[in-house]
């Protein structure tokens, strides 16, 4: 074993340098959401500028603390921080605080965290590592269900708070599962699932009844290629025509007002733009107002008067659109894409199945975080407010999205001390 005498030897920089440049563009935007003409709240811990430095100066912290440790570290201890991150799920649960209607938050005076966003380090890494286990093969039903619950615990006591967004980007880790070699027509389920849910809202349940109808028997022919179809094909008519039945439950029932009302915008069944449409009306005239180059940095009057709620959280794309315009959004959009690629080509060189499962698992969330937050801000997706990664204000966020970056900084640096 070959012993590296600084904490940076093999450090990938071009992943450290998108990761400044996020931390640097998001702050500008955060600082402009909250600007106030005659007032300087840089460094105070009274305005949202000063607290996110203070979360960017303590991450720094973190990340350092990461590098040193010795890379075998996250594969010994990632059962143990599995099982720590669900014990916090499960106190907040009881002991928490109410924020906007969910409990998903400790109190700790000052400041408040939210164990959500740290669970996602704990269930990737317990993720990996059971996924890297030898021998173990996702083709047989006991592995599949283990990986499952692995990852169902988390969600299940994520909507016991309840915050829908959050499980939602760790159901996303699902679909890490195909690069490991679970069979694909789980995913063609996931994405049968979906369309008859949105089917079912938009249209009369008859339709969807037809649609279920002719999705199972495509289903059932594309598995058995045309031979023997009949019993898949009575299978997933049952299961379908089961899941269009239920969809009135799961909408009418399981979801919140504000849930439904945010659905229901999106599908076009309501038009309210001085209700519950309200914030994404504004967010949509606050980017549309930009146009290709912005109107300049701290010179947003969406932003400035405040027009658009929550615009240095989960709307602060809505800053960036504004003020840096199309040109802007596109280079932000660039970052991100440039930091996935990069994580995918990387993840593909591990010599390690843990450090290839856990660097396609934080593609996944960032992606799931990037896209999720954007589409909802320009009126693609409904609004479920989730962070967009380094950008959006929030201490719990930043120190877990930087957290998960570089515990895969560190395994691809140790990469090189791991025998084929």
């Amino acid at each position: 074993m070959r012993k590296n005498k600084s904490v940076f030897a093999n450090i990938d920089w071009f992943l450290v340098f998108i990761y400044l440049l996020m931390l640097l563009f998001g702050w500008l935007n955060i600082y402009s959401a909250n600007y106030d003409e005659g007032t300087f709240d840089l460094f105070t811990m009274q305005a949202e500028p000063g607290k996110q430095l203070f979360w960017i100066g303590t991450s720094c912290i973190w990340l350092f603390f990461i590098l040193l440790l010795d890379g075998k570290f996250y594969t010994t201890f990632s059962y143990f921080i599995y099982a720590l991150m669900i014990f916090l799920l499960i106190g907040v649960l009881i002991v928490g605080k109410e924020i906007g209607g969910a409990r998903s938050w400790y109190d700790l005076g000052n400041f408040s965290l939210q164990p959500s966003e740290f669970a996602k380090v704990g269930v990737l890494l317990a993720l990996s590592k059971y996924l890297s286990q030898l021998n173990l093969t996702l083709d047989k039903l006991d592995t599949q269900i283990k990986a499952l619950a692995i990852i169902g615990l988390p969600i299940l006591l994520i909507l016991l708070q309840p915050d829908a967004g959050s499980a939602i980007v760790f159901a996303s880790l699902f679909l890490v599962l195909f690069r490991e070699g679970i069979h694909v027509v789980y995913l063609a389920i996931l994405g049968l699932a979906i369309s008859l849910f949105v089917v079912t809202l938009k249209f009369e349940v008859n339709i969807a009844m037809i649609v279920t109808i002719l999705f199972a028997g495509l289903f059932a022919y594309l598995l058995k290629k045309g031979k023997n179809s009949i019993k898949p094909a009575l299978f997933s008519l049952i299961l379908g025509l089961g899941f269009v039945q239920s969809v009135g439950y799961l909408y009418n029932d399981l979801l919140r007002p504000h849930h439904r009302n945010r659905i229901d915008l999106i599908l076009g069944k309501i038009d309210d733009i001085h209700g519950a449409g309200y914030n994404l009306n504004q967010s949509k005239i606050a980017i549309g107002s930009g146009g290709v180059f912005g109107k300049g940095f701290l010179d947003g009057t969406q932003t400035k008067f405040n027009f658009v709620p929550e615009q240095s959280t989960d709307f602060i794309f809505c800053t960036i659109g504004e003020e840096w315009g199309f040109v802007g959004s596109l280079i932000t959009i660039g970052l991100f894409m440039a930091l996935l690629f990069r994580l995918i080509i990387l993840a593909e060189r591990q010599r390690s199945a843990f450090s290839r499962v856990y660097g396609y698992g934080v593609a996944t969330i960032l992606f799931t975080h990037f896209f999720i937050n954007i589409a909802m801000t320009i009126g693609v997706m409904p609004v479920i407010g989730i962070p967009l990664p380094f950008f959006s204000y929030g201490g719990s966020s930043l120190w877990s999205f930087s957290i998960l970056l570089f515990i895969f900084i560190k395994l691809d640096a140790y990469r090189m001390d791991i025998l084929r």
